[in-house]
């Protein structure tokens, strides 16, 4: 009797035999391979194409759409085909066009985003600007930071050296409620002047005093209760606080300071100076129906 190679007269099968006498490993050394010779080539190139698309922000116009909540991907394809949507102002039918998060996509007419509605109330301190720029120091879009990914932007405007409330939102259809609305939204202000509000000019200002040609509205006013007589409260819907200098500049007072402490039923309760906070969803709904 041989050893190892031979028993009873037959040979044991070699594991190095012919290729019709193996059976497919499922090793790695054995994977099939792509045209290039390598088995991670196409790995590869969906990681650099993933990579890309990263590096651009861009992505598929069907996905934003989907995204938005409008319709599935291949529905997306279907209206895009038909000329349902416009990139900037101009309609895009080709499949596979890409878009930046920030472009002005609509679906049949009305803007869409992609990105979850955000909502944040911010309690302003002194020596922010209000803007979304980076060429003015610090703004108030350091403040809210690290509040959300969302691309939120400021609605309205409170000077560099005014305090108090502000709100943040990527809703388009409540920036409008806020911007274009022909009745406005009503905002409370905690106003200091250089001296007290005399009775006669308060009851002008209730009357609807003109600056400029132009009537300005106002809902209330009132000396804040156990303050100075120079310190007043003041109900208006007019947009921006720069209003509110103007008109009681018209009348010879001088603004010390303005503080936004109510914006269409939010308050400042619970959130103290530099701090900000997501509104709750029954904010939200109150927001819907100004």
């Amino acid at each position: 009797m041989s050893r190892g190679g031979e028993r009873n007269g037959k040979q044991k099968p070699s594991g190095r035999g012919d290729a019709k006498g193996r059976s497919k490993s499922s090793a790695r050394g054995n994977a099939p391979i792509n045209k290039k010779g390598n088995p991670k080539n196409a790995e590869t190139a969906k990681k650099a194409t993933t990579s890309k698309r990263a590096a651009d922000g861009k992505i598929r116009l069907n996905k934003y759409i989907a995204n938005s909540g409008m319709c599935s991907r291949r529905e997306a394809d279907m209206y895009i085909s038909i000329g349902n949507v416009t990139v900037n102002g101009q309609v895009v039918n080709e499949m596979g066009y890409r878009v930046n998060m920030d472009d002005d996509v609509r679906f049949d007419g009305r803007r869409i985003n992609p990105e979850p509605k955000t909502y944040i109330l911010l309690n302003k301190p002194k020596g922010f600007a209000t803007t979304t720029s980076n060429e003015k120091g610090m703004t108030v879009m350091d403040l809210v930071a690290k509040a959300t990914t969302a691309r939120i932007k400021p609605i309205g405007r409170l000077g560099r050296n005014a305090t108090g409330l502000l709100l943040f939102t990527n809703d388009e259809a409540v920036v409008s409620k806020f911007t274009n609305s022909k009745n406005g939204v009503t905002k409370l202000y905690h106003v200091e002047l250089s001296k007290n509000l005399k009775m006669a000019d308060k009851d002008r200002i209730l009357e609807g005093h003109k600056v400029e040609g132009k009537t300005i509205q106002v809902e209330e006013l009132s000396h804040v209760e156990n303050a100075k007589k120079s310190e007043v409260g003041i109900k208006i819907k007019h947009r921006g606080h720069s209003v509110i200098r103007e008109l009681f500049e018209s009348l010879n007072y001088e603004v010390i300071r303005i503080d936004c402490v109510g914006i269409a039923g939010l308050t400042k309760k619970d959130l103290p100076r530099g701090h900000w906070r997501h509104l709750t969803s029954q904010e939200v709904n109150n927001l819907a129906m100004l």
